[in-house]
């Protein structure tokens, strides 16, 4: 063993190596500092007034631990007259390991779960814990807007009971910006305030339809356009589809309802989707137009809900309004109810569905999200501690659970 190697291997700089001690299947290495100074003015000119040691675990080699005996020197300053001990630069004060085993831990959680990086590091579930949060809290703990241009906002359930968290994220970067408790305007204002405040230059906003977060960003930022999500749109739609269906198999006679009876997801298909789903089980278009025969609010529905799908794909503005007010005549026309109030509920959206003609996005990364977040729930079996699960969620970009099945 070298002096050279701890530097080079452990980071230990500005010590010497004394010897190495073996104990109970550790590692122990004795060292201690090179030269003795003043910890206030950094003067050589210092008296020695014994020492303490210190024992640091630092990087594993293989599966046996390993510990840095550090010899701690208290020492009189001839310059200032301070007394001072000098601790190791390589360890914060009140730890117990090295900066070293800390920077090991965090690129072992970045791949795994806690428990997973606190045995491959030889430390306990709340020291791995430990360092994983505070170096979340070091990076995610403050809130940066810069370059932010595009964002989509939306809910996820987290917990049993109605328990909701709001998730914020950057469009083009794919990083979530803001994490809080709740739904709704209560929990988004915060987040809007402060882009206010930074003078954020922010082009656009997705969100899915509703009023509550709606109402908070004309609150706060009544400049910045409204883009409602299309995934939203065209799920509202199936909604409204499937209360057709059920009210037909409600209301028509035991012979015909054979025919309604079990075809909700091919409803509710897409054509392209429904062209593969043909391959797998053919007869499907067959059944799915013997259903849409006997049932006129059904298959008007049906026409609509194609037609609506189309909307995002017109080249400009206007004839995007001109495909959504024409759409908007026919479901009023058509005098279904649940058409009717679709209709309706386009209507008063209007403005945030013609602004994706101006701003193309989506909020589908959103939903991708919450998928992640949901995986990262079930690896961790839960979290107890909010606050560091808000954090994971923040670092959610850069989390790749590589060693976790």
């Amino acid at each position: 063993m070298s002096t050279s190697l701890l530097y080079h291997a452990f980071g230990v700089k500005g010590y010497r190596y004394l010897r190495t001690c073996y104990e109970d299947g550790t590692i122990r290495f004795v060292v201690e500092p090179s030269k003795l100074r003043c910890e206030d003015c950094r003067s050589v000119r210092v008296i020695r007034h014994g020492r303490r040691w210190r024992a640091l675990r630092s990087l594993p080699i293989g599966r046996r631990p390993v510990f840095l005996e550090v010899a701690i020197p208290r020492v009189e300053c001839r310059r200032c007259g301070a007394l001072t001990e000098m601790d190791p630069p390589f360890a914060d004060p009140l730890r117990t390991y090295t900066h070293a085993l800390e920077q090991y831990v965090v690129d072992l959680c970045r791949i795994t779960t806690i428990k997973g990086a606190a045995d491959f590091a030889g430390v306990s579930w709340d020291v791995a814990k430990d360092i994983e949060k505070r170096r979340l809290k070091g990076r995610y703990g403050k809130l940066v807007l810069k370059g932010v241009r595009y964002i989509a906002v939306d809910e996820i359930a987290v917990r049993r009971g109605h328990r909701y968290m709001t998730i914020v994220a950057d469009l083009e970067s794919g990083r979530i910006l803001y994490v809080a408790d709740g739904k709704g305007a209560k929990a988004l204002l915060p987040f809007l305030n402060r882009v206010r405040r930074c003078r954020s230059r922010l082009r656009a906003i997705s969100m899915d339809l509703s009023a509550a977060y709606a109402l908070a960003v004309r609150t706060a930022l009544p400049k910045v356009p409204i883009v409602f999500d299309r995934f939203h749109v065209v799920k509202l739609m199936n909604e409204r589809l499937e209360e057709l269906r059920r009210a037909h198999v409600r209301d028509t006679e035991q012979a015909r309802r054979k025919l309604v009876k079990g075809v909700r997801f091919l409803v509710l298909m897409n054509p392209d989707t429904l062209d593969r789903h043909e391959e797998k089980r053919p007869g499907s278009k067959e059944r799915l137009r013997e259903a849409l025969a006997v049932n006129e609010p059904l298959s008007k529905g049906y026409y609509l809900k194609e037609k609506l799908r189309l909307l995002w794909d017109e080249p400009t503005l206007e004839r995007g309004e001109a495909l959504l007010g024409e759409w908007c005549e026919e479901a009023d026309a058509s005098g279904v109810r649940e058409l009717k109030r679709m209709a309706k509920t386009l209507a008063s959206h209007r403005s945030g569905l013609l602004a994706y003609f101006n701003h193309r996005i989506s909020s589908g990364l959103l939903e991708g999200i919450n998928n992640k977040i949901k995986t990262l729930k079930r690896s961790a079996y839960g979290y107890r501690d909010d606050e560091f699960f808000k954090l994971k969620i923040l670092a959610l970009h850069e989390a790749k659970y590589k060693l976790v099945g």
